[in-house]
């Protein structure tokens, strides 16, 4: 029955993403076997976390997307996730899970809250950063940058961040609140101050991480036709040249590493208010 209920409400709620075009076809498929797995695995504390990014996020790529259209041009993934997006997103949550099904432990579920919400922050500070009127500066030297610069930083952004990783430990301590009863809720009951503060703290520093892998590691390429520093190996119709950071890490790899990261941020964390 838990399959079933996971793969009733994956694809609904992906279904409904697609049609509005906030999924491409892999993504579609993608989201669909990550929400049937969280959910068959987990508890409603895993998946509720899982949807709460999934649909707050998707809500914010909408928001005044021609307003942020300019900066996402040199994006190497669009508002629209394919498979890779999802994995990099909700793959390493998932992980978690399923070593928690295996080996019921407390860390699991700390080490989640940590990945969701740095995934969360840093989607929240790419997608409401990208309405700040400042312009970015980059986390390395403080610099001015054009708008979508990869490693590129607003107070707004950062803002977001912070409130984009609390959100995740708000949602997280009400599924956990609500699932206390069911099988492994023990282990996700964490009193609401300090998780909290680990979604906000683990979201923050695993989206600075993230932006700091941008500047550093990350592939860029630059446009021959327009002179812009993109993510992507084509622009403007024609194949750009790499300029700097290391073949093969993307985005979705940059997304990954910056997630674990949080997640041992939380895990520390929690470790030490607990």
């Amino acid at each position: 029955m838990a399959w079933l209920w996971g793969i009733s409400g994956s694809l609904i709620i992906a279904g409904a993403a697609y049609g509005k075009g906030s999924l491409s076809r892999s993504g579609f498929l993608g989201a669909i076997v990550l929400g049937t797995a969280m959910y068959a695995l987990g508890s409603l504390a895993w998946f509720g976390t899982l949807i709460a990014f999934f649909v707050s996020s998707t809500l914010l790529s909408k928001y005044k997307h021609k307003r942020k259209a300019e900066a996402e041009s040199g994006y190497a993934k669009s508002g629209r996730r394919d498979a890779g997006q999802v994995a990099a997103n909700g793959g390493l949550g998932l992980m978690l899970c399923a070593l928690h099904a295996w080996w019921p432990h407390p860390a699991w579920w700390a080490l989640y809250v940590g990945v969701m919400a740095t995934v969360n922050a840093d989607t929240w500070a790419t997608e409401v950063g990208g309405l700040s009127r400042s312009v970015p500066r980059s986390i390395l030297s403080g610099k001015r940058v054009p708008a979508g610069t990869s490693g590129g930083v607003t107070a707004l952004g950062l803002l977001a961040s912070l409130l984009g990783g609390l959100f995740i430990g708000l949602v997280g301590w009400l599924c956990s609140q609500l699932d206390s009863s069911a099988a492994g809720g023990a282990d996700t009951s964490v009193a609401l101050l300090p998780l909290l503060t680990a979604g906000a703290v683990s979201g923050l520093l695993g989206s600075l991480l993230d932006s700091l892998l941008g500047a550093t590691l990350q592939v860029m390429y630059r446009c021959e036709q327009c002179g812009r520093i993109v993510e992507k190996s084509a622009h403007c119709g024609k194949s750009a040249v790499q300029v700097r950071g290391m073949r093969g890490m993307t985005n979705d790899y940059v997304n990954a590493l910056s997630s674990l990261a949080g997640g041992l941020v939380s895990l520390a964390m929690l470790a030490l208010l607990l």
